[in-house]
C-alpha cells in the first residue's frame, strides 16, 4: 500500500519539485524513471532471496529502507540526490513487494486466499487514489519535501506490524549459492526494457533509441534463458517456470495493467490539456473509477469462489476492453470509468489469487517477484503504447482526436489478455463454494515440490 502511495502522490508534486530545485523536464522526468527502472529490475531477484532467507526478514529491511530513502529524499539538496535516493527507494520497495504475496501466502491455506488477496487489492486501489489528493494538499500546504515525509511514519507503522504478527517461515530452499549470474542478467535485461519503454514518447518506436533498447533487452533475455537452462541454482525454478497458471497469470496481469495505465494516462491528457481541468480536480474526476475498483474487488473475490477463477478472468479482461473503448466517447466518470473499474478488479483479483495460490510455500517469494514485475513492466508498455499512438503530444487543434487510436489500440492490448485468462484454472466439479475455485490439490502444489526438497533439478 506504501509503494502504490507513493507512486501517485509524486505525480503533483514534480512540477513543484521542478521549481524549487531549478531542475530540467528530463530530470524531473528521471525522479520517476529511477524508481521505476530499480523496482521492475530487482523484484524477482528479491522474491528469490525471500525465499532463501525468511520473507518476514526481507518485508523488514524493505519497509525501513523505504523510510530511510524517503527522509533522504525530503532534505535533498539537488536533483541529482533526488534521482539517486529514488533508485534506493525503488530498490527497497522491490524487497517489500514480493514479501507481502509471500506472507499472505504463507499465512493462508490456498482455499482461503481470495479475500485476503481482495483485501489488498482494495487496499491498492485506495492508495492509488488518494496519492493524488493527499499530494494535492501537501504541496499546497506544506510544500512538496513533505510528501516524502509522510513514508516514514507510515513505514514505521508497518515495519511495527510485521514484527507483531509473527507468520511462520516455510524451510528454506537451500543454502546453495545465489543465482549471481542470472540476477545480473535479469536485472539488467528488465532495466533496459523499460528504460526503451520510457523514451518512447519522446523517441517513439522506431528511433535508434528505442529500438537499440528494445534489442539490448531482447538479446539480455535469450542470454538469461540459456543461462537459467544450464545453471544448477536458477533463479527462476523448473516447477515456477513450467507452471501453466503462473504464466497465464502473469501474462494477463501484463496486458490489463498495462492497458490501464495507458487508458488513465490518456484521460489524464484529455482532461487537463484538452478540457483545462487542474491536477486536483482531475484526481477528483478519477475518484469514481477508482471506488467501483475497490468496491468491486471483495465481490471479484466471492464470484472467483463461487464460478472459478477463468470464467471471473475472462469477464474481467472483457469488461476492461469494452470500457476502455467506451472512454473513446464518454466523460471518464460515465459508464466506461465504470466498466474499466470493475473489470480490472476481476482481474487483479483472479489472477494474483491464482497465481499466489499455485505456489509452493517454498517459492512464493519468486512467484510474488514474478507477478510483481508483470504489474510494474506493463504500465510502462502501457504509456508508451498510448503515447506512441499520440495520446500526450502537444495540445492543440484535434488533441482530443487523437486520444481515439490511443485508446482503441489500449483496448487491443486488453483484449489480447483474453488468451491468458482463458488458461486458467477452471472451477473444479463438486468444489465447495468456500474453496478457491480452480485449484485443484495438484495445483495448489500439493503435487508441487516441497518447500524443504525442490524438485526442478536444482542441486542445494
Amino acid at each position: 500500500m506504501i509503494v502504490a502511495l507513493d507512486g501517485t502522490v509524486l505525480v503533483v508534486a514534480q512540477p513543484s519539485m521542478r521549481r524549487d530545485l531549478g531542475a530540467s523536464v528530463a530530470q524531473v522526468q528521471w525522479t520517476s524513471t529511477a524508481y521505476l527502472l530499480t523496482v521492475a529490475a530487482f523484484l524477482v531477484v528479491a522474491g528469490r532471496l525471500g525465499d532463501r532467507y525468511g520473507h518476514s526478514r526481507l518485508a523488514i529491511t524493505g519497509v525501513l529502507g523505504f523510510a530511510a530513502a524517503s527522509a533522504g529524499i525530503a532534505l535533498a539538496p539537488g536533483v541529482g540526490w533526488v534521482i539517486a535516493l529514488r533508485a534506493a527507494q525503488g530498490f527497497f520497495g522491490a524487497l517489500l513487494q514480493p514479501a507481502t504475496l509471500a506472507l499472505l501466502r504463507l499465512a493462508y491455506p490456498p482455499d482461503r486466499l481470495a479475500t485476503p488477496v481482495a483485501v489488498r487489492t482494495s487496499a491498492i486501489g485506495v492508495a492509488a487514489a488518494a496519492g493524488p489528493l493527499l499530494g494535492g494538499l501537501l504541496v499546497a500546504h506544506l510544500g512538496w519535501r513533505a510528501v516524502f515525509v509522510v513514508n516514514v511514519p507510515l513505514a514505521l507503522v508497518i515495519a511495527a506490524l510485521i514484527l507483531a504478527v509473527r507468520v511462520p517461515e516455510p524451510e528454506r530452499t537451500g543454502a546453495g549459492r545465489p543465482a549471481l549470474g542470472s540476477a545480473a542478467l535479469l536485472v539488467a535485461a528488465v532495466a533496459a526494457f523499460v528504460h526503451a519503454l520510457a523514451g518512447v514518447p519522446a523517441y517513439g518506436w522506431t528511433a535508434p533509441p528505442t529500438l537499440l533498447g528494445l534489442g539490448g533487452a531482447a538479446g539480455l533475455g535469450v542470454l538469461l534463458v540459456r543461462w537459467e537452462r544450464r545453471g544448477a541454482h536458477p533463479l527462476v525454478p523448473a516447477a515456477v517456470a513450467r507452471s501453466m497458471p503462473v504464466m497465464a497469470s502473469m501474462a494477463l496481469l501484463l496486458t490489463a495493467s498495462g492497458a490501464l495505465s495507458g487508458a488513465l494516462f490518456t484521460a489524464t491528457f484529455l482532461l487537463q490539456d484538452v478540457r483545462g481541468l487542474g491536477a486536483y480536480d482531475t484526481a477528483l474526476r478519477l475518484l469514481p473509477l477508482t471506488a467501483v475498483m475497490v468496491a468491486g474487488a471483495p465481490l471479484a473475490g466471492f464470484a472467483q469462489r463461487r464460478f472459478g477463477a477463468r470464467r471471473i478472468a475472462l469477464a474481467g479482461t472483457g469488461l476492461v476492453a469494452l470500457g476502455i473503448a467506451g472512454l473513446c466517447t464518454e466523460a471518464l466518470t460515465g459508464a466506461g470509468g465504470a466498466v474499466l473499474g470493475a473489470g480490472f478488479a476481476a482481474v487483479m483479483v483472479t489472477a494474483t489469487g491464482t497465481v499466489v495460490g499455485d505456489a509452493p510455500p517454498g517459492y512464493a517469494g519468486v512467484i510474488g517477484g514474478l507477478k510483481q514485475t508483470a504489474t510494474n513492466v506493463g504500465p510502462a508498455f502501457g504509456i508508451a503504447l498510448a503515447a506512441g499512438a499520440g495520446a500526450g503530444a502537444e495540445a492543440g487543434a484535434g488533441a482530443g482526436a487523437r486520444a481515439t487510436p490511443a485508446l482503441l489500440a489500449l483496448a487491443a492490448l486488453a483484449a489480447v489478455g483474453l488468451l491468458p485468462a482463458s488458461l486458467l484454472p477452471g472451477r473444479p466439479r463438486g468444489a465447495a463454494a468456500g474453496d478457491l475455485v480452480g485449484e485443484d490439490a495438484g495445483q495448489r502444489g500439493e503435487r508441487a515440490p516441497a518447500a524443504h526438497g525442490p524438485a526442478d533439478g536444482e542441486r542445494r
